[in-house]
């Protein structure tokens, strides 16, 4: 039988949101370059993930794995190391 070699993602964020059951609202900021002025912008992306016993509190950076999806907008879950 063959295995299947997963690349999953992971990203660094930083928690703006734990009021939800076993969840937290990460978000991720990356710079992004302008096509036409060149000039780097920052954009955040705000990822919906698995928080077991809800550890992460508001305000801690994260790291946030991909993950099956386990709700209609949650399919990342938080790595604890």
């Amino acid at each position: 039988m063959e295995t299947k070699t997963v690349h999953k993602k992971t990203l660094r964020g930083v928690v703006t949101s734990d009021k939800m059951q076993d969840t937290a609202v990460v978000a991720v900021l990356r710079y992004v370059k302008h096509p036409k002025y060149k000039k780097y912008m920052k954009i955040t992306k705000k990822y919906h993930a698995h928080n077991p016993g809800n550890k992460a509190k508001e305000g801690e950076q994260v790291t946030i794995r991909s993950c099956r999806p386990l709700s209609k907008t949650k399919s990342f879950e938080i790595i604890f190391a």
